[in-house]
């Protein structure tokens, strides 16, 4: 089950430049940043209520984030939803007919697993499930 929007990923071209504008936007500092090597990209997160917003720049020409930006013009990205088992929820929306870009969930930023779901199912939005998980084991 989808708990909450986790956050809002945008793909921007200069990660120093768009964390100076949200800071200055938002009025607050991010509270973390990341570089996730198997993804090829660095991150930039900041908190809006029970939310986030997550600056993501590709560091590699083959990341995600890079191939998107190649194409189209920086912002969002992808939308992000809490679930509190992302198994489960991967089962579940397989069996209604979603297709997953994974078959397993992935470690991302922020102490997550995650699993996305591919746009072409979702009504042109890339969604990615995220699970809370205690530590970074895997680094």
């Amino acid at each position: 089950m989808f708990t909450n929007l986790e956050h809002l990923g945008l793909a921007v071209h200069d990660l120093p430049a768009a964390t100076a504008l949200y800071t200055t936007l938002l009025g607050q500092p991010p509270y973390k940043t990341e570089h996730v090597e198997s993804e090829g990209v660095d991150t930039v997160f900041f908190r809006v209520g029970g939310s986030k917003i997550e600056l993501l720049a590709g560091t590699t020409p083959d990341s995600a984030i890079t191939k998107f930006l190649s194409k189209k013009p920086q912002g969002i990205h992808h939308v992000a939803f809490e679930v509190a088992d992302i198994r489960a929820e991967m089962a579940r929306l397989r069996a209604e007919g979603f297709v997953l870009l994974n078959e397993e969930p992935k470690y991302g930023a922020d102490n997550k697993l995650v699993c996305f779901v591919h746009p072409k199912s979702a009504a042109g939005v890339l969604v990615e499930l995220c699970q809370s998980i205690s530590a970074p084991d895997h680094e």
